[in-house]
């Protein structure tokens, strides 16, 4: 997405029309007039701010919709996007697909051409799928440590609690070892 124009620019002078950019909320003429108030000797035509306005705007465009399409790609893998593992791999996906489109965006002139995948970018997804594999894995299996150690935990307590209702003799020791057996498989 750099332009000849930002490349010229003093790094200041860059940084300050970035974050015009990034707020998204100025005309190409707002723009030039912010942006002329503050580095007089760097404005530039309006042509040409409304070329890196319209680049800009292509851009971000592009990652919004890598954004959401990675986070379908997420849920139709029956992941979900707000979880560990499922953040993790929209995290993986769109930074790659994005440092994929910018690739392009910054070597072509024509953004619309198709995007290439080289070896190093198709060897870098492979390597975050299989880190992926190996974080949702790790995440199944805390999950059944969780699931494993609260069942345990309740079993206890549910145990103290009739134990405590056994030794009150509200209930009949002979039965109420017989609902804990049946409804636990413990022997008390």
């Amino acid at each position: 997405m750099t332009t000849l124009f930002l490349k010229r620019l003093s790094q200041p002078a860059r940084e300050f029309l970035t974050k015009l950019l990034l707020e998204d909320r100025y005309t190409i003429d707002e723009l030039l007039d912010r942006f002329s108030d503050k580095f007089p000797d760097e404005a530039p035509a309006r042509s040409t701010m409304g070329r890196t306005k319209k680049q800009w705007d292509e851009h971000a465009r592009k990652m919004k919709e890598v954004q959401y399409a990675t986070e379908m790609l997420v849920g139709e893998l029956g992941e979900d996007k707000d979880d560990k593992a499922g953040a993790f791999l929209v995290q993986g996906i769109t930074t790659l697909v994005n440092n994929l489109i910018l690739n392009q965006l910054h070597n072509t002139d024509d953004p619309e051409q198709p995007i290439e995948i080289s070896i190093k970018d198709a060897l870098a997804l492979a390597k975050a799928s299989r880190e992926l594999t190996a974080a949702r894995g790790m995440s199944i299996d805390q999950r059944q440590k969780i699931e494993r150690i609260a069942r345990e935990k309740l079993i206890a307590e549910q145990k103290e609690k009739l134990e405590e209702l056994g030794q009150s003799g509200e209930v009949d020791r002979v039965v109420l070892n017989k609902v804990i057996k049946a409804a636990y498989g413990l022997e008390v």
